[in-house]
C-alpha cells in the first residue's frame, strides 16, 4: 500500500465541490460517502487506517467526503438522497470509472443502492455494511423511538461544538463501543472535525428520513450484506431485513456490538474473508475484465438464457416484462460479467459450459 494518497476534487451537480481521496494500486473499489468523514484526518486513524491498509492491498480504494463534511464544501443547501446520488456520480465521472465494485457503509449504504439501482451497468458488486433500508424517522413505530431520533439530532445542535467531548461521546459510544481510549478520542475529535453542528445536525435530519427500501428490491447486482449483532447504531434486524428485501443477497451476520469494525476484534478478519470472497467471485475491475457467470444476477441468468436462444431485445422485454432500457442494461451488464462483447459470443459461452457439464 502506498503510504500516501491522490486527493483531488469534483463538482457535483448543483456546484458543489466534494473531496476525492485514493489510496493503492490496482483495480477499482469505490466506497459511497457516509456520515462522519474526513479524507484527509482518516490517515492517522486508529480506526480507519486498518481499513485503508486492507481494502488498498488488492485495489485503489477510493472513498471521498460527502457534501458539508471533511474537505467537501460546508456551504451547503440540499442535504438528500438525490443531492448524495449525484455527488457518488459526479465522482465516478471525474474518475474515469466504468465498472467497479461500490461498498455502501452505514448511511452511505442508501447512497450506494440508489446508484447501484440508477446505474446498474456500473456496479459490478455491492457491498452493504451497517447499512439499512429506512432511517431512524422512517422506521419508528413508537413514540419513544421517534423521541429517541429527534433527541439525537437536538443533541449535535446543542453540544457538537463544544470543547468539552461529552456531548460527541454518546455518538462515538454508538459507533464504537468496543474501542480503545485512543480509538474513542480521536472519533470524538472526528466529529469536531468534519462537521459544524448545523451541518452534522441537518445530515442526521436528512438520514433519519431516507427510504430505499422499495429501491432495494429493484437491484439487479450481485450484493453482499454484513451486519454486526450488536450494532448500537444501526440494529441488527435492519441488516437483516435489507438482505430480504435484495433478490439474490447474501447476509452475513457478525460476532461484534461496533457499528465499525476495529482491527483486532474477532469479526475483523471473518469480515476481510467475506468480502476478498465476494470481491474475487469476478476480478471485475471497472474498465475491462473477465468475470464469472457465478456473477450474474438471478435476473440476469434469465436474461441470458433468452439471448442463448437468439432472442433480441425487443423479444426479451415482452417475455420478462420489461422495458427495452432494462434488458439493454442487463445484457450490457451481462457481457461486461462475461467478458464477451457479442450475443455470438455469449451463445457460444453458453453453450460452451452446457457442454462442459
Amino acid at each position: 500500500m502506498r503510504s500516501q494518497q491522490d486527493l483531488r476534487f469534483c463538482t457535483s451537480a448543483d456546484g458543489t465541490r466534494i473531496a476525492i481521496a485514493s489510496i493503492g494500486s490496482g483495480p477499482p473499489l469505490v466506497r459511497a460517502a457516509h456520515w462522519l468523514s474526513h479524507v484527509e484526518h482518516d490517515l492517522a486513524s486508529p480506526v480507519w487506517g486498518p481499513w485503508l491498509a486492507e481494502l488498498s492491498k488488492q485495489h485503489t480504494y477510493l472513498r471521498y467526503d460527502q457534501r458539508g463534511c471533511g474537505l467537501s464544501d460546508t456551504d451547503v443547501g440540499d442535504f438528500g438522497l438525490d443531492a448524495w446520488v449525484a455527488d457518488l456520480e459526479a465522482v465516478v465521472a471525474a474518475s474515469g470509472l466504468k465498472r467497479f465494485p461500490l461498498i455502501g457503509m452505514s448511511q452511505g449504504g442508501a447512497v450506494a443502492i440508489a446508484y447501484a439501482v440508477k446505474h446498474p451497468e456500473r456496479v459490478s458488486h455491492l457491498v452493504l455494511v451497517g447499512a439499512y433500508a429506512q432511517g431512524a424517522a422512517r422506521r419508528a413505530v413508537t413514540p419513544e423511538e421517534r423521541l429517541e431520533a429527534e433527541t439525537l439530532v437536538r443533541l449535535i445542535r446543542i453540544g457538537w461544538g463544544r470543547d468539552n467531548a461529552a456531548f460527541r461521546h454518546v455518538f462515538t459510544n454508538q459507533f464504537i463501543p468496543g474501542g480503545t481510549p485512543a480509538q474513542h478520542a480521536w472519533w470524538n475529535e472526528l466529529e469536531r472535525l468534519t462537521a459544524t453542528p448545523e451541518n452534522a445536525a441537518r445530515t442526521l435530519e436528512a438520514f433519519h428520513e431516507v427510504d430505499v427500501a422499495a429501491l432495494a428490491q429493484q437491484l439487479q447486482v450481485p450484493t453482499l450484506v454484513l451486519h454486526a449483532r450488536g450494532d448500537a447504531r444501526v440494529p441488527f434486524d435492519q441488516g437483516r431485513q435489507l438482505a430480504a428485501l435484495i433478490p439474490g443477497a447474501r447476509f452475513v451476520p457478525l460476532q461484534s456490538d461496533n457499528h465499525v469494525l476495529l482491527a483486532g476484534e474477532p469479526a475483523w478478519p471473518g469480515f476481510l474473508a467475506e468480502l476478498r470472497a465476494f470481491l474475487g467471485a469476478t476480478p471485475a475491475e471497472g474498465l475491462e475484465g473477465a468475470a464469472s457467470e457465478a456473477a450474474l444476477t438471478p435476473a440476469e441468468r434469465e436474461v441470458l438464457r433468452l439471448v442463448a436462444q437468439g432472442l433480441d431485445n425487443t423479444a426479451i422485454a415482452l417475455q420478462l416484462k420489461k422495458s427495452e432500457k432494462t434488458v439493454r442494461n442487463q445484457v450490457s451488464s451481462i457481457f461486461d460479467k462475461l467478458g464477451v462483447r457479442t450475443r455470438a459470443e455469449a451463445i457460444v459461452h453458453v453453450r460452451d459450459r452446457s457442454a462442459g457439464g
